[in-house]
């Protein structure tokens, strides 16, 4: 059996993105469907690249007693870059439980990952619409043509090319925060935390506010309630990261 989680009492209720990981980490889109998939999209993604492009899959919409569950996952190659939330129960407790499911994923990279307590409905039908759009991305995959069947069209596919950046250092009274961003042609991908505060709030908050960048795809995203210094140290090295891209 899955061990609980306890859930981080934070005040970001109602700060998760409503979109709906599109989302966060999560996040989101990120994350369309045959279980909900989206076939389509996937293999419009793909045809440009070798395997580096980014794939948005939207899992099944799972029904439960607290309210229908929807997660949209976003893939860079077979690797998950974030959730975003599709649909999920309006209730605290699921507010509360998504930064950290999504947390979990990114850093699993499965749907083998646990339970948050006090939202174990609303954590397995996560796990199960994640699951449907992990397999789908497979399914996808494994359909795809071979690298060696668009080496024709791998000239003009440079231009989408996977570029990855780092953001400056920020140091904040907190501590150093610091992102780097992976590019897809003009297209963020992917944000990734090289340095953080070591604080269960900047824990709590860095799923929203990358699940907001990659919804917004610039800097313009809202401070994460309770996370105010590491929002702004975020907001300050993502903006430097999509300048030194140009």
């Amino acid at each position: 059996m899955k061990r609980a989680l306890p859930v981080l009492v934070l005040s970001i209720a109602g700060l998760v993105p409503v979109w709906l990981y599109q989302p966060s980490l999560g996040v989101t889109s990120s994350e369309a469907s045959t279980p909900v998939t989206t076939p389509s999209a996937s293999s419009s993604a793909a045809s440009g690249s070798s395997g580096t492009s980014s794939t948005v899959v939207q899992g099944t919409t799972v029904a439960t007693e607290k309210g229908d569950v929807q997660v949209e996952v976003t893939f860079a190659g077979t690797k998950i870059t974030s959730v975003r939330m599709l649909k999920q129960p309006n209730h605290p407790q699921t507010t509360a439980a998504v930064p950290v499911l999504i947390k979990e994923t990114l850093t699993a990279q499965s749907a083998d990952i646990d339970t948050v307590s006090g939202a174990t409905i609303t954590s397995d039908g996560y796990r199960e619409s994640l699951q449907a759009a992990i397999d789908s991305q497979a399914d996808a995959a494994a359909s795809s043509p071979s690298p060696s069947a668009s080496a024709s069209t791998s000239a003009p596919a440079e231009e989408s090319a996977s570029q990855t950046v780092q953001g400056t250092a920020v140091d904040t009274e907190k501590g150093t925060v610091q992102v780097e961003v992976t590019f897809e042609g003009d297209t963020i991908a992917s944000v990734k935390m090289l340095q953080q505060p070591n604080h269960p709030q900047t824990t709590a908050a860095v799923p929203v506010l990358i699940e907001e960048t990659l919804a917004a795809q610039s800097a313009d995203i809202d401070t994460v309630s309770g996370a105010t210094i590491t929002s702004d140290g975020y907001k300050e090295s993502l903006q430097a990261a999509i300048d030194a891209k140009g």
